[in-house]
């Protein structure tokens, strides 16, 4: 066992407007399973990061033992995956990667494929097992979930619940309640661990958002009460010091002693009062105020939108899906279900009218206005009011849409290549709830998306009157949100 400290950190990118880290202090244990968890933007990559000594920074991190980040960088994926093992783990044995390759349900004829030819899923798994046979390491996995189905996700979680020493970046809530038995939370205003899994968290900090909206406007009330006094006290202070100066040498026996003394406790009390006020503050600055998204669906003149019948989807002239017959209703939210490859993209894609092979019967109509949600943000680079032109999108909603989402306003005048990968996949959803549409087809929104941002997604769809089609793997937002299933 050994444990982790970081003391007086702080840390702000050359690009940015803002600090990412001012003044922080964190000690956490190296045999824990750390669930690492914040807003988008707040720096949980960065701090990964910094535990690998990339960045520069002010502040000291001790730690006793070596620290390893996944993903890797795979400069060649030509090599077979067992190259790629022995070059990632020399001191290992075959029996070991076979092992772990069990432990994840891969076959270990995967060995044998090369790299490239394995699905996102497979890729994930096969740099996991690389990682965890690094056992006298601190691992760092950042987000390994997004190439994950359900299933995936399900083995992985299970993978995870018996190893320990990680710090774990991920925003699936049940996947973390499965695999973490403590939390480290990146705050609004403070860093925080405790020990529990995500839903002992979760239920510890809503208790402390009632508490702290109930007590919101008593604690304004004081803080302001706070700067008036000290206010006060500064101007006595100010006297005290001003009668020093006026009195001059005659003043040097009792009353330049007693002037002396006052001058030392209103300056004491002082202190106090601006100590008290940052605390009551911070309070006010760590509440999570979710604001409710809106979206404006157009009704269709014909209850059925979309109809199926035995259609069969097709990738080089090979079928992907068995025979799939069923209909979009209006207001049907469904999820579109299955592994990785199962063809739920592409059917995504047949249904935003793009040029796909199939078989059977797909009846759309012309008419039908589509939003449509890529499931890839990479793409996004340039100025943000740019892009909202060059979409025809108004562009204090789609702005007002992104405060609700947590950008703040400096981020709008920076490059979108310099945000995070949930900031623009949040770029490419507030884009969505701009436009008003027939049909909403979102492939993947929650990749990258924090917490608080896909429960605010919840009750946007829980209340929302209008149509769409989804690919999402998590577990809690399919309860949430799904009207109808469709497993591929």
């Amino acid at each position: 066992m050994s444990m982790i400290k970081i003391e007086h950190l702080s840390f702000a990118y050359p690009y940015s407007f803002e600090d990412v880290f001012d003044d922080i202090n964190l000690i956490f244990d190296t045999d824990w399973k750390i669930g690492l968890i914040g807003r988008n933007g707040k720096g949980k990559t960065t701090l990964l990061r910094l535990l690998m000594d990339e960045y520069s920074y002010s502040g000291n991190i001790y730690k006793n033992a070596e620290c390893i980040y996944f993903p890797y960088v795979i400069a060649d994926e030509t090599i077979t995956t067992l190259t790629l093992l022995q070059s990632l783990c020399p001191l290992c044995e075959e029996w070991q990667f076979r092992r772990e390759l069990s432990a994840l349900q891969l076959p270990t004829t995967i060995m044998e494929r090369t790299f490239e030819t394995l699905s996102g899923g497979e890729k994930t798994k096969i740099q996991l097992v690389a990682l965890f046979l690094h056992e006298q390491c601190f691992l760092l996995i950042d987000e390994p979930t997004n190439h994950l189905d359900a299933e995936g996700r399900a083995v992985l979680a299970a993978y995870l619940r018996h190893k320990k020493g990680f710090l774990l970046v991920s925003h699936d809530r049940h996947f973390l309640d499965l695999c973490i038995d403590h939390v480290i939370a990146l705050n609004r205003s403070n860093i925080t661990v405790q020990s529990g899994n995500f839903a002992t968290w979760m239920n510890d900090f809503q208790k402390q958002q009632e508490y702290e909206v109930a007590k919101s406007a008593q604690l304004k009330k004081e803080i302001k009460q706070l700067k008036q006094s000290a206010q006060r006290t500064a101007v006595w202070s100010n006297r005290i010091e001003a009668s020093k100066f006026q009195n001059g040498p005659v003043d040097r026996g009792f009353i330049g002693h007693k002037a002396a003394k006052m001058m030392k406790r209103s300056k004491a009390a002082a202190a106090r009062q601006q100590h008290s006020i940052k605390q009551k503050a911070a309070l006010l600055k760590n509440q999570e105020d979710t604001q409710p998204l809106k979206l404006k669906p157009l009704k269709y003149h014909a209850q059925t939108l979309v109809a199926f019948h035995e259609v069969i989807l097709e990738y080089d002239q090979k079928p992907i899906t068995k025979k799939l017959s069923f209909t979009i209703e209006q207001g049907d939210h469904i999820i579109l279900n299955g592994k990785n490859g199962s063809g739920k993209s592409t059917l995504l894609k047949l249904l935003n009218k793009e040029v796909i092979s199939y078989s059977g019967e797909v009846l759309i109509n012309a008419q039908l206005k589509i939003s449509y949600v890529p499931q890839d943000c990479s793409f996004l680079s340039g100025s943000l009011s740019q892009f909202i032109h060059s979409n025809h999108i108004d562009e204090s909603l789609m702005k007002a849409i992104l405060r609700k989402l947590n950008f703040s306003r400096l981020q709008f005048e920076q490059d979108m290549s310099s945000y995070s990968d949930g900031q623009k996949k949040k770029v490419l959803i507030a884009k969505s709830l701009c436009e008003n549409a027939h049909l909403y087809l979102w492939d993947e929104p929650l990749n990258y998306i924090d917490i608080f941002t896909r429960m605010q997604l919840e009750e946007l769809l829980q209340n929302f009157g209008g149509t769409m089609v989804l690919v999402e793997h998590d577990q809690y937002f399919q309860e949430a949100v799904a009207t109808k299933i469709i497993q591929l």
